[in-house]
């Protein structure tokens, strides 16, 4: 049984694997999304601000366009590597090679968005950089064709493989209110379609979306359990400065969760989150105080999963204490 305050961390999933410490290094490939491009929509979904939470595409916006997939891995390596705290982009020497491992993460916008061909090349121009043992990519449910799944099998079979969904609830009204452009119904079809090709899969969500309560939250981790899913990353609603969801909040549409709020139900999510699940992250972090409005915790990501443990302690539970059900077939992978 589970010591409490346990929780399965990709740390300790990673070390499982490889034996070592892998580290994630965030990417913007400069690709768009179905839901802003007109495809879907030209809104996009009403809390998204991506350079809120993504450090490339942040950079990108501040001037920092044109630094190739090769050249933002490199730099990354180099400020890790070579001066710890320095967020200074720096050029490594070209003598540079990296001591540890990492994933190039795919993170901004929709990563299987575009042709093929141009996949390939990008996820190709990764893996061929020193130290990369793998990809993570981050996209929709309705953005992954026969033939991107095909891309991504082949790329499973080579390296380590994780493909994170965004969902962030499981509730199709839900959806709908905030203009995610795709349903429940899709993202089920997303995960089983992708399950018996040796890709790891993790699936986005986010605690405190408008019009749901604790029960609704609670219930999006029963559906997801009931999925072979090998990951599951938690978010905090955030409000970002421009976006749709600023106005319903300056009208008092909806509040956002205290922190003491957040962690009580993120720890009851976690009681009944199946244990096999991989837990990516607890806390949303912005880039930046300028572009959050709400809410303003000043708690850090290693800070909360200090006070998850603790809580989990004082309940003397633990991930998975409560699920009730058996691991999916598909999941397991080799």
């Amino acid at each position: 049984m589970p010591a409490p305050g346990w929780y399965y961390r990709l740390s300790a999933f990673f070390k499982e694997k490889f034996n070592e410490k892998i580290y994630k290094i965030p990417l913007d490939a400069g690709f768009s999304c179905p839901n802003r491009d007109g495809t879907l929509s030209t809104k996009g979904c009403i809390f998204c601000y991506n350079p809120s939470f993504s450090p490339a595409a942040l950079l990108r916006e501040k001037g920092g366009a044109g630094l190739s997939i090769r050249e933002q891995i490199l730099r990354f390596q180099f400020r890790h590597e070579k001066a710890p705290g320095n967020t200074e982009p720096g050029t490594p020497p070209g003598d540079f090679i990296p001591r540890r491992k990492y994933l190039a993460y795919f993170q901004s916008y929709s990563n299987t968005y575009a042709p093929v061909a141009r996949l390939k090349e990008l996820y190709e121009e990764a893996l061929q950089v020193p130290g990369i043992v793998g990809l993570s990519i981050a996209t929709r449910p309705d953005c992954l064709s026969r033939e991107v799944l095909e891309l991504l099998y082949g790329y499973a079979r080579r390296c380590h493989l994780w493909l994170e969904l965004g969902l962030q609830s499981a509730h199709d009204a839900t959806l709908r209110l905030i203009n995610r452009g795709h349903s429940y119904a899709q993202f089920r079809e997303a995960v089983l379609n992708s399950r018996s090709r040796g890709i790891y899969l993790c699936v986005h969500l986010i605690n405190g979306l408008p019009g749901e309560g604790r029960e609704q939250m609670l219930e999006t981790i029963r559906r997801i359990n009931s999925l072979p899913l090998d990951g599951i990353k938690f978010h905090q609603l955030q409000v970002f400065r421009n976006t749709p969801l600023e106005e319903l909040y300056r009208e008092n549409k909806f509040r956002v969760l205290t922190l003491e709020e957040y962690l009580e139900i993120l720890c009851s999510q976690l009681e009944i989150l199946r244990p096999d699940i991989v837990v990516h992250r607890l806390l949303a972090e912005a880039t930046g105080d300028d572009v959050l409005l709400a809410p303003h915790w000043r708690s850090s990501r290693a800070l909360f999963s200090q006070l998850v443990e603790k809580e989990l302690i004082n309940r003397g539970s633990y991930q998975g204490k409560k699920y009730k059900g058996a691991t999916p077939a598909g999941n397991e992978k080799g």
